[in-house]
């Protein structure tokens, strides 16, 4: 439909109001109404940069019932920004049943990136960035949590979770009931903000200098924790074994490890561990 409106998705800073785009702000001048998680909240927000327009209240509660009115509108030519109360919308937010609601109806969706504290986190933790999975926040129920966990055992890459103030000692001391007590972890807490401390240590020491100090766990998170980086014996290809045995006969095993692991796509940390555990 030539005439129809575009859905714009608006990144919003998750703390330092500086962290707005330039672009987002040219938006939300040009748009006919935002669609906003909490009203309120990014009321505050547009009144800091002299932004009026009218808002419509988009949460989770009544996303699915008013994607089709905002679709509509759109299709008779309203501009309209979508924004979370913080970061990038969609993102462990609301949005999806809209978004996929306009392009079933064909209205362009137009993405601003911008502010998104999982990526934000992950940049500063320290932990492999190449390869990582977001989970969103982990079950409530300890139950159902330690499945959850159960589930991300073998996951080799880096694993993102947001989390709240409450319930991070008991998430933490499940990771270290089904991860292990020495499976290195990152807490990232309040970024772009005053307070903000990202610590990173084995699950179990940090979970231990956490609960030294209630102030350390207030605030946004975001727990980063790294992949599995072992490797069970069995998977590893018997001329793969050979290989390691016979190379490191001429060479330190660190190396062997790392040549073998460039051969045959494994871990180099868990092909040298096998030789130390199996070559004397």
């Amino acid at each position: 439909m030539t005439n129809s409106g575009i859905l714009y998705i608006v990144a919003t800073p998750i703390g330092n109001l500086q962290d707005i785009t330039q672009r987002a702000l040219d938006i939300f001048a040009q748009v006919d109404l935002i669609a906003a998680e909490d009203t309120r909240h990014s009321g505050l927000l547009l009144s800091h940069y002299g932004i009026k327009k009218p808002f419509f209240a988009l949460h989770d509660h009544n996303e699915q019932q008013k994607a089709d009115l905002l679709v509509e509108k759109l299709q008779q030519g309203t501009t309209i920004a979508l924004i979370s109360d913080a970061g990038t919308p969609l993102i462990s937010d609301p949005g999806f049943h809209l978004v996929r609601k306009c392009r079933q109806a064909g209205v362009k969706v137009v993405p601003l990136p911008g502010a998104c504290a999982a990526i934000t986190a992950l940049c500063a933790s320290g932990i492999a960035s190449d390869r990582f999975c977001f989970e969103g926040f982990l079950p409530a129920k300890n139950k159902a949590r330690q499945d959850k966990l159960k589930n991300l055992l073998k996951e080799d890459r880096t694993l993102i979770f947001y989390e709240s103030t409450h319930r991070i000692l008991d998430t933490l001391a499940d990771v270290e009931l089904v991860l292990g007590a020495d499976r290195y972890v990152v807490l990232a807490r309040e970024i772009t903000k005053t307070w903000e401390t990202i610590s990173g240590d084995s699950v179990g020491n940090l979970r231990q200098w956490l609960a030294e100090d209630n102030n350390r766990t207030k605030g946004e998170m975001v727990l980063i924790i790294e992949g599995n980086t072992t490797q069970a014996e069995e998977e590893f290809a018997p001329q793969a074994i050979k290989a390691l045995q016979l190379i490191s006969q001429e060479l330190p095993l660190k190396k062997a490890a790392a040549i073998v692991a460039e051969l045959y796509g494994y871990k180099k940390n868990a092909l040298y561990q096998y030789g130390l555990d199996h070559f004397n």
